[in-house]
């Protein structure tokens, strides 16, 4: 699927790379076309397929945009919704929002990366035994 070129591809995974410096949480980013049921049920599902609810704080986050659709969500597992604010992904959402009325859509998904990454560092420093449970790839899904 090429909806980012190479070098946007690399952009988000340095920008999913620096948000994890500081953190023992995991930022995945998943893209595809469309999207045919409700948003957040398909991030859900995406969720769940990445593996991403088996780190072992439970502190992934997951952003997943349907670049067709025009939709987009962010999901986080049970111990970071347990301590984030409760409008925090409200927030997230709005900031990149605000870059992809512009077609800003790499940039957008690069400040959502790097205010969950904050968030995390918060929450979940980095320790000294952390290791990189999950892939910093963007996920490409064809709806399967």
């Amino acid at each position: 699927m090429a909806v980012f070129t190479e070098e946007e591809q690399l952009l988000i995974r340095r920008a999913v790379e620096k948000a994890e410096l500081n953190t023992s949480g995991e930022i995945r980013v998943c893209i595809e076309k469309t999207c045919s049921e409700e948003v957040l049920d398909r991030a859900a599902a995406y969720f769940y397929k990445l593996d991403m609810d088996k780190t072992r704080l439970r502190n992934g986050v997951l952003i997943y945009m349907a670049t067709v659709d025009r939709k987009f969500a962010i999901i986080g597992d049970a111990g970071i919704n347990k301590v984030v604010p409760e409008t925090f992904w409200d927030d997230t959402k709005l900031a990149m929002l605000e870059q992809f009325k512009f077609g800003k859509l790499v940039e957008g998904i690069a400040i959502g990366v790097e205010m969950a990454g904050e968030q995390l560092k918060k929450f979940f420093p980095h320790a000294t035994d952390d290791t990189n449970e999950l892939p910093d790839d963007i996920a490409f899904m064809d709806g399967n």
